[in-house]
């Protein structure tokens, strides 16, 4: 006797009285849950008028693939949508722990758990946008006064003040000036780019960079360390690019060298600029870091360098040829807890 869990029994019976499915289905939803009722193929075959192999041959695709497996399809032709009951059991299923241990689910062996095909549980996940296969960090802030800040710099973003300019700040520390001691192996057909495992380290740099929200160009500065003396040139250097601005905001973490007696000095002598610090644990607000992540895909992390002065070069080089295609990122945010209100976002628009 063929085994039936509820669901499967439901939509069985219910392909098996529709007047709008292929005949094909009908027939196929009708031969299942005459076996599962415990009749046998000869009386299925005289009932149905049908065969014994036909029998056996869809009692195997739906032991194997569940409902899909029941789908007549011809060659090249899509494969029909799962009832929303069926969407509704794997989205549910998929959300909960596996009950052999392991941590997620694979689309193998949720099909397995749920009775149904493989392709099918694909493409309901997909349909979904769920991976189970895909694991994302995250930092939650604990700073007090989260919403405060964070409304205040998103207010940059969507309403800046006029006539003024608004910066995204920071600086990407201990970028190492790797030299691979074997060759670089080229892509060819078949075969990815090669670095050898071996590597000589000549130092490290610091890369200041600055991103200017409305245009999307940086300017970038290079030191050998990362103290509030070389933050404070990176100011001056900033100042000196963006003379027209009557008002200078620069969004920026709360690190030390930010908050040096120096810096205070610096912006007592500067009361254009502005500085607006993110939430503890919320780089994320900081636009630049999308850009820090470029920066680290397209240079860094495959790049062979000779000296620390090689690397400086070729930071610089990737800014200057950045500035010609710059955009302003579409930065967005999604809040589920709501924990910024709208009335909380001010500023003037340009």
């Amino acid at each position: 006797m063929l085994k039936l869990i509820p669901e499967q029994r439901e939509d069985l019976q219910r392909w098996a009285h529709s007047r709008t499915l292929p005949a094909g289905d009908v027939f196929r939803a009708r031969l299942i849950l005459a076996l599962a009722d415990g009749t046998t193929y000869r009386e299925i075959a005289r009932s149905l008028k049908t065969s014994l192999p036909t029998i056996a041959r869809w009692k195997m695709r739906f032991e194997r693939d569940g409902l899909a497996g029941l789908e007549g399809r011809h060659l090249g032709s899509k494969p029909r949508a799962a009832t929303p009951k069926v969407q509704a059991r794997v989205i549910r299923r998929v959300q909960q722990k596996p009950g052999d241990g392991s941590t997620h689910w694979s689309c193998r062996k949720l099909a397995g758990e749920l009775e149904l095909s493989k392709s099918t549980v694909q493409r309901i996940l997909a349909q979904a946008q769920l991976k189970p296969h895909r694991l994302e960090r995250y930092m939650a802030s604990n700073d007090p006064d989260f919403e405060t800040k964070a409304a205040d710099i998103i207010g940059l973003y969507l309403h800046p003040p006029q006539h003024a300019a608004v910066f995204c700040l920071d600086e990407k520390t201990a970028i190492q000036a790797l030299d691979r001691l074997d060759p670089v192996l080229p892509l060819s057909p078949g075969r990815a780019e090669r670095h050898g495992f071996e590597y000589y380290r000549h130092g490290t740099l610091s890369l200041y960079a600055a991103l200017d929200v409305k245009t999307g160009k940086v300017e970038g500065k290079t030191a050998r360390r990362h103290t509030s003396v070389e933050f404070i040139a990176f100011l001056t250097q900033l100042l000196s690019k963006t003379r027209w601005a009557k008002e200078i905001h620069i969004v920026l973490d709360n690190l030390s060298a930010h908050k040096t007696k120096a810096v205070e000095e610096f912006l007592a002598q500067h009361p254009k600029v502005r500085f607006h610090f993110t939430p503890t644990y919320s780089s994320w607000l900081n636009q630049v870091e999308l850009w820090f992540a470029k920066i680290q895909r397209d240079v860094i992390s495959r790049g062979v360098f000779t000296s620390v002065a090689d690397l400086a070069r070729k930071l610089r080089k990737y800014i200057e040829a950045y500035a010609k295609s710059a955009k302003p990122f579409r930065w967005t945010y999604t809040d589920p807890q709501k924990r910024i209100r709208i009335n909380e976002i001010t500023g003037t628009a340009y």
